[in-house]
């Protein structure tokens, strides 16, 4: 599978994102300069996260006039899979390629630390590996289970609410504030599109505590936190991976 990393003058986080695809997961990935006019061959459009153009004006708001961006929407609305993270979701939210606008956090300061996320859907692309059984709490320096792999008695994933997943994700965001008008909330809720929320603390003051939602018709998804920043176990935390295996499997 093919993966293509966009950046943006200010992207700060497209290396990590290719770290993670390239080096950990060791898929074909290759970085895609903003100014260009034409997509190589990808399968996957990662949007990353970082401080695109500066967001002097609005997050995401000045990307959404990058060339590539005409590209990005022909290539999102042909079903290609595109994966917004923190200012990517940012971005796709002012392309109009999601629904919503990340507003400032509640509390005005921007907000670095791990998060406990909910997981609303796993019947996506970029889900389906959050389960229950693959998810195993790794002691640090452990290795990955395989996809698709056995998982011993006594090392299921954590529960939370309603017996959905929990998992634990770096954010990093003064605009990570998620609002929409009460009829889009009353869709993404009746659709299933909410596909993350904040478990216990909302960091953020996001409405009805959204931290990823996805589009009708499920191949692009956007969210706050990192998943590539906890990815392999030299970090502590490798709840991240399941997404990008999501996506891979």
């Amino acid at each position: 599978m093919k993966f293509g990393v966009v950046v943006f003058p200010g992207s700060n986080c497209d290396h990590d994102c290719f770290h993670a695809i390239h080096d950990l997961l060791e898929q074909p990935a290759s970085f895609i300069w903003h100014k260009e006019t034409r997509l190589p061959k990808v399968d996957c459009l990662i949007l990353p996260g970082g401080f695109s153009y500066g967001d002097y004006l609005r997050t995401g708001a000045i990307a959404r006039f990058s060339p590539i961006m005409k590209e990005v929407l022909s290539f999102a609305r042909r079903g290609g899979l595109v994966l917004g993270i923190c200012n990517g979701f940012q971005i796709l939210t002012e392309a109009g390629l999601l629904p919503g606008v990340l507003m400032r956090n509640t509390n005005l300061q921007f907000i670095c630390k791990t998060v406990s996320l909910r997981v609303e859907n796993t019947n996506t692309r970029f889900t389906k590996l959050y389960t229950p059984s693959p998810l195993i709490p790794l002691p640090r320096g452990g290795t990955p289970p395989p996809i698709g792999g056995d998982v011993p008695k006594g090392q299921r994933g954590r529960m939370g609410v309603g017996g959905r997943v929990v998992v634990k994700m770096p954010i990093a965001h003064g605009d990570g504030n998620y609002f929409c008008d009460p009829e889009t909330l009353k869709r993404l809720k009746g659709e299933e599109r909410v596909v993350f929320r904040y478990e216990g603390e909302n960091p953020n003051g996001s409405l009805d505590s959204i931290a990823g939602i996805i589009n009708e018709k499920g191949n692009i998804l956007g969210m706050m936190p990192h998943p590539e920043r906890c990815a392999e176990p030299l970090l502590g935390n490798v709840d991240g991976r399941r997404l990008f295996e999501s996506v891979i499997l």
